[in-house]
């Protein structure tokens, strides 16, 4: 993003767009559920509730249906025994992969910043 001064309308515009990004985002959980699914393409519930240290199942529940209804992810019951649930991204979701690997990136970086490794 270029951060020189726009123009007043185009700066409401941006600015909403940020919170609207935020808004979907938001909390402890959804980037690293993401981020989960990103890397394996199909992922079932048990597999990212593995993934993602420190998430209730119901936490989780709740946050891939937000996911869902936001249209990031598409779930898929399978007709297996016993049922088997798998996530996986939609191409919606998948515009977030640039995202999630710079992410990834900064974070590594940051850790080196701040704790030397």
């Amino acid at each position: 993003m270029d951060c020189k001064k726009p123009e007043k309308e185009e700066h409401k515009k941006k600015m909403m767009a940020i919170q609207d990004s935020m808004d979907v985002l938001s909390g402890k959980w959804k980037i690293a559920i993401i981020s989960s699914i990103c890397l394996y393409n199909k992922r079932r519930f048990s597999d990212v509730l593995n993934d993602v240290a420190g998430i209730s199942n119901k936490m989780l529940s709740k946050e891939l249906k937000e996911l869902e209804m936001n249209k990031l992810i598409k779930r898929t019951v399978l007709e297996t025994q016993p049922i088997t649930v798998q996530y996986e991204l939609t191409r919606h979701g998948k515009s977030l992969q640039t995202i999630i690997q710079n992410l990834t990136d900064w974070g590594i970086q940051h850790r080196k910043v701040i704790v030397g490794t």
